[in-house]
């Protein structure tokens, strides 16, 4: 209890607080943005052969699960290793950011480099987590938005490398944003409800009027799922305003990539970095910025 009302009453320990378990909550993101995509693919794996192994069984033949199929994997086992040389990661070389420093970015069984990526992973969590302690203060709106917070940059990094926003992260953070509306949490729960309806059908209207009148598919269902889960936290009044910020940054980014690397326009974008970027930045000071607006526009 002390320590609650002392941070409760101390604003810059609860920011440095907040930013020491950003960091150690960085570093569990990565083990997620690294597993998770491939347990997914696991179970897709294992869906198909249950599906061919139901129409094989005529023949009497069942299709065996390739050897690391028969191998545990989740977030949690088998430990985290070098991938190179197999080099089981101790505690001590584990400790984030600072290890990688120690370490000078290399494997200490094989030397080989360590992705930069860790460490800016968990730099940007205990940044983001500072953000929104120093935003919020102590109290209940902050520890949700950390976790919202924290959801979005998993989702992020997912979606950069796999173009992938996992069902098992966006929608169970839809239902807390529907549960946490009961309590009025950033917004009542008939905004939520209607947000995350809006979300989700805005966008899936954007898909089915660009595929019927081009034949292509312009963005993926887990893109309306992200949009739905942040109209379930924000309310249906931040769904105009994260579209629009999220167009705006993706647009700025696509063309400054095509331009200056020279990358194919026919090449996919995800766009749900932009969402969860548009996002976050809404649910810091997206009343702010429509407040901006409505004072530019005279309204």
């Amino acid at each position: 209890m002390e320590l609650i009302e002392y941070l409760n009453n101390s604003p810059m320990a609860f920011v440095i607080v907040c930013g020491i378990l950003g960091l150690a909550v960085g570093s569990f993101l990565n083990v997620v943005i690294l597993r998770l995509p491939v347990m997914m693919e696991r179970q897709w794996h294992s869906q198909c052969r249950e599906l061919l192994d139901s129409g094989s069984e005529k023949t009497g033949k069942k299709i065996q699960p390739p050897i690391h199929a028969q191998e545990r994997f989740d977030l949690v086992y088998p430990p985290s290793r070098c991938p190179q040389c197999g080099h089981n990661i101790k505690a001590l070389e584990n400790i984030p950011v600072l290890s990688y420093l120690i370490l000078k970015g290399k494997c200490s069984g094989c030397g080989i480099r360590i992705p930069f990526r860790y460490p800016l992973v968990e730099s940007v969590t205990a940044l983001f987590s500072m953000a929104v302690a120093w935003h919020f203060g102590f109290g209940w709106e902050a520890g949700a938005a950390l976790l919202l917070t924290w959801s979005l940059i998993c989702l992020t990094v997912i979606d950069i490398d796999h173009q992938l926003l996992p069902d098992g992260i966006t929608l169970p953070f839809l239902w807390i944003g529907l549960f946490m509306s009961l309590f009025r949490i950033f917004t009542d729960s008939a905004s939520a409800i209607i947000g995350a309806l809006a979300g989700y059908l805005s966008l899936w209207s954007v898909y089915k009027i660009f595929k019927w009148t081009t034949g292509k598919e312009g963005m993926g269902y887990g893109d309306f799922k992200l949009l739905a889960m942040l109209g379930a936290w924000m309310g249906w009044k931040m769904i105009l305003p994260v579209i629009l910020l999220s167009s705006l940054v993706g647009a700025v980014v696509g063309i400054a990539m095509i331009l200056l690397r020279g990358r194919d326009k026919n090449i996919p974008i995800p766009f749900g970095p932009y969402l969860a970027t548009a996002g976050w930045i809404c649910l810091l000071w997206g009343n702010n910025l429509v407040q901006l607006y409505k004072d530019w526009m005279g309204i």
